[in-house]
């Protein structure tokens, strides 16, 4: 069996740390940590983390090469992610969000990962970036939360 790709949003790696959401992050990354998922990761994450408080950022450098797969923002990502913008998925304030959800979709990530509910992990927002992507000719992406794309084995 392959691995997942997973796109993984920025709100990925810094909810290793948060409250809320490390309790189903650190589960995801240890799946990453032993070969069970890609991260697809962007250079748009990688711009998003030099924001980010220093533990943020070191847990990053501290990823495995053989753990990720790069990727770049294009040029059809940025039209992509405009597209979504123009047709009013969401607003201009959501044009990084937008512009993950472009790579992912153009990288054929299996899944793109995220905590950020209000502009990515949204069924109506889903459904708008998905009817746009089959409109300019891509296929529909799986948007998840990172508990949701791991393989929990039944105890039986």
């Amino acid at each position: 069996m392959s691995s997942k790709r997973v796109y993984v949003d920025t709100s990925v790696v810094g909810g290793n740390f948060d409250r809320e959401f490390a309790k189903l992050t650190i589960p995801f990354w240890d799946a990453v940590n032993h070969g069970k998922i890609i991260a697809v990761l962007s250079d748009v994450l990688v711009d998003e983390l030099k924001l980010s408080p220093k533990h943020v950022r070191l847990f990053y450098e501290s990823l495995q090469l053989w753990q990720i797969e790069r990727v770049a923002l294009t040029a059809e990502a940025k039209t992509l992610a405009d597209k979504y913008i123009a047709e009013r998925v969401v607003g201009q304030t959501s044009l990084v969000d937008c512009r993950h959800i472009a790579i992912a979709t153009i990288c054929r990530a299996d899944f793109l990962v995220s905590w950020n509910f209000r502009h990515i992990v949204n069924v109506s927002r889903i459904r708008g970036y998905n009817a746009i992507n089959m409109l300019m000719g891509y296929p529909a992406i799986d948007i998840r939360t990172p508990a949701e794309v791991i393989d929990y084995e039944q105890e039986i």
